[in-house]
């Protein structure tokens, strides 16, 4: 009953099985072999973006932030979600990597930010001249890190925003995957077709051991985003192990795989939680994300049992036994129906 990230998940067998072939023999060094320039190929046919730049790390944190990093200057701000992953989990590592910019938070409902939040929060900045920050990129979650989705119209019309002060538009798609699984559409459809510059491709959330792919859709920016990888520790030598990962990843959709089989033990559970007494769901759960209240009565009878997930709020040694305590619940592609049935017997 492992619901705490979809990070603890195990790597899949084909991805492993891909790892063994890559050691095999010698290779040329820092993404000049043969394996880089297929999965390369690979994302730019996905993705149907031929001139796209692909560029793989192996953080999710290297890939936003080096992304930004090569969109923004030093006196910008980036305009991202309250709860955006970029502001509450990488320790401030784009302001880092950016030399010093600033984030803009603006407001959201259910994870989502709106265009007329994102409006005002654009006019709000560069009105001071020198004495303030100047406008930079939007970061966009996707899916966000509340679980919901944003739907084409959604995006299109944030990047529209974007579009219309002349801003670049970056996506955070750590769980990109779990999105296009959701909406039903294709690769392109939810990027570059919606107006999105830059992509943080997700894999390590779904089922790899750790590799991301920085995708820009405007080759020009490539140079900077080059040296900015190797300025900031992030190139690898043997980055064979890094390709070998994503090919695996990509080949026979088991990328789209993995995320479909996420998703449904993440559905499973929530029609567990719409019938389970005292519990209620914070969130519409639209890809491997479920946010809910239950007693505290509940979450000790569930950790004693060997459940694993994360409280959100409050403490579950003291208080009143009714108390309704939020917590999250995250699945993976390796998510055992068996173990979801005795978690929601349990619950």
């Amino acid at each position: 009953m492992h619901y705490a990230s979809d990070n603890t998940g195990p790597v899949h067998p084909k991805v492993m099985e891909a790892l063994l072939r890559a050691n095999e023999g010698y290779a040329p060094a820092y993404g000049a072999e043969a394996l880089t320039r297929e999965v390369t190929n690979q994302i730019r046919e996905i993705f149907e973006a031929p001139d796209a730049v692909v560029h793989l790390v192996a953080t999710g944190t290297a890939a936003n932030s080096l992304l930004l990093a090569s969109h923004t200057a030093p006196w910008d701000t980036i305009f991202c979600s309250r709860v955006s992953h970029i502001h509450e989990d990488e320790c401030n590592a784009p302001e880092f990597y950016c030399g010093g910019a600033k984030l803009t938070l603006v407001p959201t409902e259910d994870g989502k930010m709106s265009p007329a939040g994102l409006r005002a929060a654009i006019e709000a900045e560069e009105t001071r001249g020198v004495h303030g920050p100047q406008r930079g990129p939007v970061s966009l979650t996707q899916a966000t890190e509340k679980g919901t989705v944003h739907t084409l119209e959604e995006l299109c019309a944030l990047t529209e925003v974007a579009r219309e002060f002349r801003l670049r538009t970056h996506m955070d798609g750590a769980r990109f995957a779990n999105a296009l699984s959701t909406l039903g559409c294709s690769p392109a459809e939810m990027t570059w077709k919606a107006g999105i510059d830059m992509l943080s491709f997700g894999g390590t959330k779904n089922g790899l051991m750790g590799v991301e792919a920085a995708i820009l859709f405007d080759p020009a920016r490539d140079t900077e985003f080059q040296l900015r990888r190797k300025r900031g520790a992030h190139l690898f030598s043997k980055h064979r192990y890094l390709a070998a990962q994503m090919q695996a990843y990509l080949t026979d959709n088991l990328w789209l795989d993995m995320a479909a089989a996420a998703n449904a033990a993440c559905q499973n559970l929530a029609d567990g939680f719409r019938e389970a007494p005292g519990a209620n769901l914070m969130y519409r759960p639209e890809a491997n994300i479920l946010f809910a209240r239950l007693p505290r009565s509940t979450h000790r009878r569930l950790f004693a049992a060997g459940a694993e997930y994360h409280l959100w709020n409050g403490y579950l040694e003291s208080g009143a036994e009714d108390e309704r305590i939020a917590a999250r619940f995250v699945t993976d592609w390796s998510a055992n129906p068996s173990d979801t049935e005795r978690f929601l017997s349990l619950l």
